[in-house]
């Protein structure tokens, strides 16, 4: 069971009323797409549908059902607009709806779902770097695995990240599901270049990035077409050094939020290049 799930349950299961808000339509300009949801009890909430007015009127509703221990579903058209002081200029129909057995059973059951629908993010390295990548991506809507050959550097770590202890990272790289993303950034240039090469090799992959210079760079694209066996195609998929050059900040926790931003880029990119081929063939 992954954290998020886990949190998801102990919110569920304390003794207080709850109520589910959800977005249940939204045009225009909006902070949140439909079915973005959040659950609020009389002392705290869980998740958010955008933040701001609209989810404090949200909230204020959900919780005077909750007092007057209302039943069936309500439901708010909001425009977003002065009139409540905020200026996305969409409107969004939201639905509170108080928790039952049943609702509760079919929100852990599509939390459940989404979490085992979670792209992955394979960390190579526990460094400085990896732990820092794996503090930031925890966070995310991933499933965040490190995987290193010394057990000392998988200690420490944000309880919802997997790690992986092995002598061979390369065979991780062969068994990871589609779509998965690879950061390499282990202690050895020469064990790099090893998982790089192997990564490079999953044409499904959504992110092959390897921290380094452009020396190194130009090293591993030597060895890669010389001695690997690699394509000049393959190489170009190579995101090197991760997090790009734009920020020159070398400090790790820099490093890590600028790979972060760019492997969930790479994995809504890939989402969505999936989605495209899928139409194309039902078409």
């Amino acid at each position: 069971m992954t954290k998020f799930v886990e949190d998801l349950k102990d919110f569920l299961d304390q003794r207080l009323a709850i109520a589910l808000v959800e977005v249940a339509g939204a045009k225009g300009s909006t902070p949140r797409e439909a079915g973005a949801r959040m659950l609020v009890s009389t002392a705290g909430t869980r998740g958010t549908i955008g933040g701001g007015q609209l989810e404090f009127m949200a909230i204020d509703k959900a919780r005077q059902m909750l007092r007057q221990n209302e039943t069936g579903k309500a439901a708010l058209d909001i425009p977003l607009g002065p009139e409540i002081g905020q200026c996305c200029g969409g409107r969004v129909a939201v639905s509170v709806t108080l928790v039952d057995e049943g609702l509760k059973a079919e929100l852990i059951a599509k939390a459940e779902a989404e979490a085992a629908g979670q792209p992955h993010l394979y960390i190579f390295g526990g460094g400085h770097v990896g732990h820092a990548m794996a503090v930031a991506c925890a966070l995310m809507p991933i499933h965040v695995v490190v995987v290193d050959t010394r057990a000392d550097a998988l200690a420490g770590l944000p309880e919802s990240v997997e790690t992986r202890l092995t002598p061979m990272p390369e065979e991780v790289v062969r068994a990871a599901p589609a779509g998965s993303a690879f950061a390499i950034l282990t202690h050895d240039h020469a064990l790099d270049f090893l998982i790089v090469a192997e990564a490079l090799k999953r044409t499904d992959a959504a992110y092959v990035g390897m921290i380094g210079s452009k020396t190194k760079k130009a090293t591993f694209k030597s060895w890669f077409l010389k001695t690997a066996g690699g394509s000049e195609r393959q190489f170009a998929r190579l995101v090197s050094p991760i997090g790009g050059e734009t920020v020159k900040d070398k400090r790790p926790t820099v490093i890590a939020a600028l790979a972060a931003a760019e492997i969930m880029t790479a994995f809504a990119n890939h989402r969505a290049q999936a989605a495209s081929t899928d139409a194309v063939r039902a078409g």
